[in-house]
C-alpha cells in the first residue's frame, strides 16, 4: 500500500525543518494520490524546480518509492511560477511544496532521478 500524499509531504516538511531549513505548501492536492512539484529556493536567489520523475525511473523492487527529476533551475522565479501554474490547469490536483534547504542539499531531502 502506497503512503499518502499528504503523509509524504508531512514527512519532507519535519525533514527540511529537521535540517535547519524551511517549507511551506503552497498548493495542497489531492489527499490520496495527487503529484508532488518542489521548488527549492537558494538564499542567493536560485531556484530549482522538481516534478514527478517518468514512470520509466520507478524501481520494481522498491515501488512505493517516490522520485524526482529536476525540470530547470536558475534565478528568474517567474519561469517557474509560470511552469507550475500551466500543471495546475493541466491537473488540478498536484501539490507545490517550496522549500529553502539550508545546508542540506536538496537530493538530500528528495530522491531526485537523472532523465
Amino acid at each position: 500500500m502506497r503512503v499518502t500524499t499528504d503523509l509524504w509531504v508531512s514527512a519532507l516538511l519535519r525533514r527540511v525543518f529537521g535540517a535547519g531549513g524551511f517549507a511551506a505548501v503552497v498548493k495542497r492536492g489531492a489527499t490520496e494520490a495527487g503529484a508532488v512539484f518542489v521548488l527549492a529556493r537558494g538564499r542567493m536567489g536560485e531556484v530549482a524546480l522538481f516534478g514527478p520523475a517518468p514512470q520509466t525511473s520507478y524501481d520494481s523492487a522498491r515501488p512505493d518509492d517516490r522520485f524526482f527529476s529536476l525540470l530547470g533551475a536558475g534565478d528568474d522565479a517567474a519561469v517557474f511560477d509560470a511552469r507550475l501554474e500551466k500543471e495546475k490547469r493541466f491537473d488540478p490536483d498536484i501539490w507545490v511544496v517550496e522549500i529553502e534547504a539550508g545546508a542540506v542539499p536538496v537530493e538530500e531531502l528528495i530522491s531526485v532521478k537523472s532523465l
